[in-house]
């Protein structure tokens, strides 16, 4: 993987670059849709390609080791050829399952104890295992195996918990380098900045993360409901110290006011379920602000979804049969809705982005910020 910084805004930390794997080019700032088990809820590849213009999707270790199986993958060739997404695919490492299935997991220094929340059968993840389930993937971009904390957390165990992090991140890190790609192209590892909102240990982490030289480098743990004035002090306190020439993920964030200002403390890439999930539940992103499609308001409106966008659901349906549509629970209402949130953010990112090599972003941003996050 080869990363290149094109243009930084001089106002604020932002940064525009090129990230290219074997499946592609990834221009950043950008934002990745989640495709969980590998498909993005409602939505098809071509979808995806062609009017939300995704450059890169997301798949998860835990889900995808689960159902369909890594035999199943391998016998495909990969997740690529499983799902007919030939653009690069990033596969989070399991370590948000750590957190989330708290009740059914156990934490040792081995790794993780989980049951299926399928079955209830017995699953062990360790570092070794969840590269080896990910080469079996065939993502470009791996993730480490992590615990991601809670919010709040005590500081003890916040500390335990990065420390014990830190001591997976160079087993997965050894085991990676041990093992071959099986699919014919290189595959990038990212490992995971944690601490929850304490300096002194985000600041820790980030330089033991930024120490071993990995292509990419991702902050973990911002997503678990701190306020978002403890979210983005702890991300610019990390991209600080995270090396400038390899891209920043942060992971499962969020909202478009949260984008854009992260994207001004200097992070390169982003991931949240929220334009899916939301989409499905009659939330609406739009270049104008926020709609909730279910209020009787728009029974009767014919403009657009979203005539800023240019994608086919935005221009080619109007506020009032999508209201319909949720109205009489149809299923096409969910996915208009959550291709237009996808291509909403998308459209969004590529805008920082022009802003920041025209140089104006940070005027660009306070603006948007405050249309984008208003009710309509």
């Amino acid at each position: 993987m080869d990363f290149q910084l094109q243009a930084s805004d001089t106002q604020s930390k932002a940064r525009a670059g090129l990230i290219t794997t074997d499946h592609g080019t990834i221009e950043t700032p950008i934002f990745m849709p989640v495709g969980t088990i590998g498909t993005v809820k409602g939505v098809t590849q071509e979808q995806l390609e062609q009017d939300i213009q995704a450059q890169i999707i997301l798949g998860n270790t835990y889900h995808l080791n689960l159902r369909p199986g890594t035999k199943i993958l391998e016998q495909a060739g990969g997740l690529h050829q499983f799902n007919n997404w030939h653009k690069p695919i990033l596969t989070d490492s399991g370590g948000f399952q750590v957190y989330s299935l708290s009740a059914i997991r156990k934490i040792t220094e081995e790794g993780a104890q989980f049951r299926s929340h399928i079955d209830g059968s017995k699953l062990m993840f360790t570092p070794e295992s969840v590269m080896d389930i990910q080469r079996s993937i065939g993502a470009d971009i791996i993730m480490a195996f992590d615990e991601c904390t809670p919010y709040p957390c005590e500081y003890d165990y916040a500390k335990k918990s990065m420390q014990l992090t830190h001591r997976w991140l160079a087993r997965c890190v050894k085991h990676k380098n041990e093992s071959e790609p099986l699919y014919g192209y290189q595959q990038s590892l990212f490992p995971i900045v944690q601490g929850s909102v304490y300096n002194d240990l985000r600041k820790e982490s980030a330089e033991f993360i930024a120490s071993m030289e990995c292509d990419g480098n991702a902050i973990g743990g911002l997503s678990v409901g701190e306020p978002n004035e403890k979210m983005y002090e702890m991300a610019e306190l990390v991209c600080d110290i995270l090396p400038k020439e390899k891209p920043r993920y942060l992971m499962g964030v969020g909202t478009p006011a949260n984008i854009l200002e992260n994207i001004a403390l200097g992070v390169d890439m982003f991931d949240c379920v929220m334009p899916t999930r939301n989409g499905r539940n009659g939330m609406l992103f739009t270049t104008q602000g926020i709609i909730n499609i279910k209020n009787k308001k728009w029974e009767n409106d014919f403009s657009p979804i979203d005539d800023g966008l240019t994608c086919f659901a935005s221009n080619n349906y109007t506020k009032a049969y999508l209201r319909h549509l949720f109205s009489v629970q149809e299923i096409l209402g969910l996915q208009l809705a959550s291709i237009q949130n996808l291509a909403f953010y998308l459209w969004l990112v590529k805008e920082a982005r022009a802003h920041i090599i025209a140089g104006d972003f940070r005027e660009w941003k306070n603006g948007m910020v405050n249309r984008v996050s208003q009710r309509l």
